[in-house]
């Protein structure tokens, strides 16, 4: 995906990797920001609880995501004996990744309706290009990781609500069969043009739509048409 920016819009290519550092940093970010309100402070020990792009890259994760769109951050450690409530609180900081990935998005189309409703710039600006790729990436990022499966965040809400001892089963066959479907997912979407990952792309596409007033999707496909 990158190389092939790189080759036919270079400009577009460095807009698409400054919408993904900005998007792995704040939700990574936000995972230690919230540890910390919630009473844990070790992402802050080291060295997690800031913007700064590099504390939170992991080559073998950022690598993938520049090629093929799919890849990860380096996991923001905290310390459940030191939360305040450490069954929910464990929750939050997991949910605070996806929930910065909203706000982001929002900010974004806020930004691009009032800088074409206003005239300031076109549509087909450099800048208005990165918003736009902040908005899907950050929805893409935000519906992915709701998946309730290790290690996206959303397995921390499935198992906090999942608990009782009724659940056991259940808990055993998402916690080990759901990794390995995921996997098998990720690989398919690589070498089928399968939209394996439809109930991610689809509600993407479709928050993008609302936030935007407009096909998401069409100009989409005019940026890596192109």
């Amino acid at each position: 995906m990158f190389l092939s920016l790189l080759s036919a819009s270079p400009m577009t290519a460095l807009a698409w990797l400054a919408a993904i550092l900005t998007s792995l940093t704040i939700h990574e970010f936000s995972h230690a920001l919230m540890a910390k309100i919630r009473g844990d402070l070790t992402a802050e020990r080291e060295g997690r609880l800031t913007l700064n792009p590099l504390a939170h890259l992991d080559l073998f994760g950022f690598i993938p995501m520049l090629l093929f769109g799919f890849g990860w951050a380096k996991p923001v450690p905290f310390n459940p004996y030191n939360l305040k409530n450490p069954k929910w609180d464990s929750v939050l900081i997991a949910l605070a990744g996806p929930f910065s990935n909203l706000i982001v998005a929002t900010v974004a189309a806020l930004a691009i309706r009032f800088f074409v409703g206003s005239q300031i710039v076109t549509s087909l600006n450099l800048l208005i290009v990165f918003l736009f790729l902040l908005i899907i990436l950050n929805l893409f990022l935000m519906f992915f990781n709701f998946v309730p499966v290790p290690p996206l965040d959303g397995s921390k809400l499935f198992l906090a609500l999942f608990d009782a001892p009724r659940y056991a089963n259940l808990r055993q066959i998402v916690l080990v069969r759901g990794p390995q479907l995921l996997m098998v997912l990720i690989l398919l979407s690589l070498v089928t043009h399968l939209d394996v990952f439809f109930f991610v792309s689809r509600p993407a596409f479709a928050t993008c739509d609302v936030l935007l007033g407009d096909s998401c999707a069409g100009f989409f496909n005019a940026i890596f048409a192109g």
